[in-house]
């Protein structure tokens, strides 16, 4: 701190010794290594609280840190969820079933396409079948649950 070295204390000890008198010498020696010991604590107690401040600079810079690793992360989850609606199975029950049905019916509507449509059908049905064609029977259906296992018509009859 004050830069001594042994030359330098050994100058100022032979000082003392000529200004102090031999009786107060002890008195002065205590009171030196009292003031020492104080300086001392002193110092040690700033530099806990130096060490003190730095550390929580850090843990404030490592809080922000893993803040902004959170919302990364949960940046990078949004854009990877998978749409849970999504059900494999299902697609390939659906994809089968239209292979094994063969292809659909051209030509026969079973859904009006206006409401002008649907009365003309409802007050005349004979009539808008027979200028549509041939009725042909109805395909095999779909499974309404997920559980059920497709019914194949044709193979059979």
């Amino acid at each position: 701190m004050f830069d001594f070295d042994l030359g330098k204390l050994l100058i100022f000890g032979i000082v003392a010794l000529a200004v102090i008198p031999p009786k107060d010498l002890p008195r002065v020696m205590r009171t030196v290594g009292q003031t020492l010991g104080k300086m001392r604590r002193m110092a040690a107690e700033f530099q806990g609280q130096f060490m003190d401040a730095m550390k929580e600079v850090e843990l404030e810079g490592v809080k922000q840190e893993l803040e902004s690793v959170k919302r990364e992360l949960s940046a990078i989850e949004q854009t990877a969820k998978v749409n849970a609606a999504f059900d494999p199975a299902m697609a390939m029950r659906q994809e089968m079933t239209s292979a094994v049905e063969g292809p659909k019916n051209i030509g026969v509507s079973e859904v009006a396409l206006s409401e002008a449509g649907a009365m003309q059908e409802g007050a005349s049905g004979a009539e808008a079948a027979s200028s549509v064609g041939p009725t042909l029977p109805a395909g095999p259906t779909l499974p309404a649950a997920h559980d059920e296992e497709p019914t194949v018509r044709g193979a059979a009859e």
